[in-house]
């Protein structure tokens, strides 16, 4: 099955198989350099990795205009249900669940969460998704942790990885996130969106590519990859 991968900017992307659209950390509204609008963006299912504005972003303006079920922690699923939304999927680090299109399992992330009004957004989270036969590991917004090598036990075609540094890692230990991920292909993230986050990702290519067997795909906003 065809798969393929739409980066929106920061830590927003579009996995699309079989005529299922699947969109993480919807942020569109307010990101500088979003390529599509919330009203424009299409949705059967949304990710939510940890409470942030820049994470949690549109996600309801965009479930309550598509009907996509929203998949996230027990507690943003608690948060979720007071704004309205109705169609919602808690989990819990760790914990997975089948679908029609495929699985998606809750991965550690070492980061913050707490919700746009300051209330407590639960653990934050990366995505492992298996999806058309190919596996992704989406690690949203998260430090370097050595755990990162049983996720790579599960044969990744593709590591979505944040370099911008500052609030996650930066190209050092995201270098040192692909040695122990080892995924046949890795796309960075989360850089560029704001200046504290500035990096050049044409200079981590070249690091990882020499270090490493993974291809690192260069993706601008808006494009797309195909797995």
């Amino acid at each position: 099955m065809s798969v393929s991968v739409t980066w929106y900017s920061h830590a927003c992307v579009l996995i699309e198989s079989e005529g299922t659209h699947l969109l993480v950390d919807p942020f569109l509204t307010g990101n500088p350099l979003a390529p599509v609008g919330a009203d424009e963006v299409s949705a059967d299912v949304i990710f939510v990795s940890h409470g942030h504005g820049d994470h949690l972003g549109d996600t309801v303006a965009i479930a309550k205009r598509t009907g996509a079920t929203v998949i996230s922690n027990f507690e943003i699923s608690n948060w979720l249900a007071a704004q309205g939304l109705t169609k919602l999927h808690p989990h819990h680090i760790g914990g997975g669940s089948n679908h029609p299109w495929g699985r998606v399992k809750l991965t550690v992330a070492h980061h913050g969460s707490a919700l746009p009004d300051g209330s407590y957004g639960g653990n934050p989270c990366g995505f492992l998704f298996s999806v058309g036969g190919s596996k992704i590991y989406h690690a949203c917004d998260t430090g370097l942790f050595y755990d990162m090598v049983l996720i790579g036990e599960e044969g990744l075609d593709l590591a979505i990885l944040p370099i911008g540094d500052n609030f996650t890692m930066g190209p050092d230990d995201a270098l040192r996130a692909v040695k122990l991920l080892k995924p046949s292909k890795v796309l960075p993230i989360h850089y560029d969106t704001f200046d504290i986050i500035h990096q050049d990702p044409a200079a981590w290519k070249d690091r990882v590519e020499k270090e490493t067997s993974t291809h690192v795909v260069l993706l601008k906003p808006g494009e797309t990859l195909l797995l």
